[in-house]
């Protein structure tokens, strides 16, 4: 199993309005195979951080999730409004270990 954290470092001032988007984003990745684990915003540390968790059984069940949704034309339209309000992004790809 892996996770994929993808963490949004938003505009000063825009975390209200990135999180209000957010809602209609996860509608349409949900359609599309992603299942999100959690939404995460910072307490400490680098501010206006949003954050994406998503548990995926294989790399092969994500590339195809994230290719049915990038591909998709109502997430096209949404990812307009979004990219905005973001000043950088990274995506984290990890191994989930069972001890």
């Amino acid at each position: 199993m892996i996770v994929t954290r993808d963490v949004f470092h938003l505009k000063f001032g825009m975390a209200r309005e990135a999180k209000g988007l957010l809602s209609d984003g996860i509608k349409i990745m949900e359609k599309k195979g992603y299942k999100i684990d959690r939404i995460l915003t910072d307490l400490t540390g680098k501010s206006y951080r949003l954050i994406m968790e998503i548990r995926f059984e294989s790399l092969a069940e994500y590339e195809k999730a994230l290719k049915s949704t990038l591909s998709a034309d109502e997430w096209k339209r949404w990812y307009e409004k979004f990219i905005p309000l973001v000043d950088s992004s990274e995506r984290e790809i990890l191994n989930v270990v069972e001890i």
